[in-house]
């Protein structure tokens, strides 16, 4: 073997990235790889021409390209979406060729078939720039951490929603126009739905989980909550009570069943999350014989997630000269000791709120929704009100201390019906240690 030959699905942002960085670091990866790693053939259907500096880069319009050429060894597919992604995937697979990815929303759904396909073929599946762009978390997880049983993920893993959130912060500059800036700066999508939503956050988790815990989690067994609703008055609340709030993936392992959540959580300002701003993301595990480890970095572009590409194809092309493909299990464990998720209903979680209810400034108010939290088992810990225009709706603050998120459930949809609430509750949970 003269020399490692890889075909690019997809010449976008990260492709060319990729694409880069393998040009760039040429001679550094050959040192330590000990063959030449070369970028052979492209196929994108957007571009009629690669810039000059691959002059020696084959050109298709036609996957088929690559999975044709007997000498490609490892396919990158980097177009994102399920599909035409997931068929390329199979069919490379199928063709004998190692893959890698960086297609989150494609693992978190279909992950399963992909890796099942692999295991039969008996080829690679690299997916490092799936979480986290820059941040080898993956790697970290599958191989730093495999002495340890995983009991705590937590994460922000969306940088538009934490941009978003810190503008929020800083500035006291609504949802709507931070999300019009970022858009405009090109942090955020035209449909910005999977970031500030919670969908991408989730897919990510979805696939830490799968390694973490050896379950295939899908990711419809995570509950997803998005940013959208929060406003700056509950932003400025959350500093009053020495709070930041972030959009966090959370999954903590309690041996029969793991948490898998998505939300808007008030972080004490003490914790690491707390200090996490702009566009970077930080992966928080914990566990049972590490303790806490804190991975931190950027979380998309084209470099940092051309890097982590490129680091999968250094992992794979070591193994085939080696000949030790799938040395290191793709998702940790071996496929046979794999078992169906058991997720943790959400209604069983505990843990504080926070809430705020818009409503009229009329005389029993108060005691309306103190006898609805009262009746479901809510003890509450403060009460602040704002705004005192008459005529006009306030806003009633209510911290409450531990409860059951089935019984919070309940009683926000009671709270909701009054005749005198004007606005559906925010309800934020808060970050405990202890929980």
């Amino acid at each position: 073997m003269e020399k490692i030959r890889v075909g690019l699905i997809g010449f976008g942002t990260v492709g060319s990235g990729l694409a880069q960085t393998l040009l760039s670091q040429r001679e550094r990866l050959q040192q330590k790889v000990g063959l030449p790693i070369e970028l052979s053939r492209v196929a994108d259907i957007n571009i009629s021409e690669l810039p000059a500096e691959y002059e020696d880069v084959a050109l298709s319009s036609d996957a088929g390209d690559i999975f044709n050429d007997p000498e490609i060894d490892i396919v990158v597919e980097l177009i994102g979406g399920t599909e035409p992604a997931k068929s390329f995937m199979l069919e490379a697979i199928k063709r004998g060729k190692h893959v890698i990815t960086a297609n989150k929303a494609l693992l978190s759904t279909h992950g399963r078939e992909i890796f099942k396909a692999a295991a039969a073929h008996q080829v690679e599946v690299g997916f490092e720039a799936s979480v986290g762009g820059g941040i080898p978390v993956i790697k970290a997880l599958k191989e730093g951490l495999v002495a340890n049983r995983i009991e705590v993920i937590r994460g922000i893993m969306n940088g538009t929603a934490n941009y978003i959130l810190t503008m929020m912060t800083e500035h006291g500059t609504p949802f709507e126009e931070v999300l019009m800036d970022a858009q405009e700066k090109g942090f955020a999508e035209a449909d910005p739905t999977y970031d500030v939503e919670g969908i991408d956050t989730a897919h990510k988790l979805a696939i830490l989980m799968t390694i973490a815990y050896g379950q295939h989690v899908h990711l419809d067994d995570i509950s997803v909550e998005g940013i959208s609703s929060i406003k700056p008055i509950d932003i400025d609340f959350a500093k009053e009570f020495g709070y930041r709030i972030k959009l966090l993936a959370i999954s903590r392992n309690h041996g029969d069943h793991v948490e898998a959540r998505v939300h808007p959580t008030m972080v004490p300002q003490s914790s690491m999350l707390a200090s996490i701003n702009g566009s970077f993301n930080a992966i928080q595990i914990t566990g049972d014989t590490v303790g806490d480890t804190l991975f931190y970095g950027h979380g998309a572009g084209m470099m940092p997630t051309g890097s982590a590409v490129a680091a999968d194809v250094v992992d794979i092309a070591r193994n085939i000269i080696s000949a030790s493909i799938n040395r290191v299990p793709p998702l940790s464990y071996l496929p046979e000791k794999f078992t169906p998720p058991s997720i943790t209903p959400m209604g069983e979680l505990t843990c504080p709120y926070y809430f705020r209810v818009t409503v009229l400034d009329e005389p029993g108010v108060l005691s309306a929704i103190s006898g609805i939290l009262g009746k479901h088992g809510i003890s509450i810990r403060s009460v602040l009100q704002k705004g005192e225009k008459a005529g006009k709706p306030v806003h009633v603050v209510l911290r409450a201390h531990m409860a059951l998120e089935s019984s919070v459930q309940k009683a926000v949809a009671e709270i909701d019906a009054l005749d005198f609430c004007t606005e559906p509750t925010v309800m934020i949970r808060v970050l405990i240690d202890e929980y």
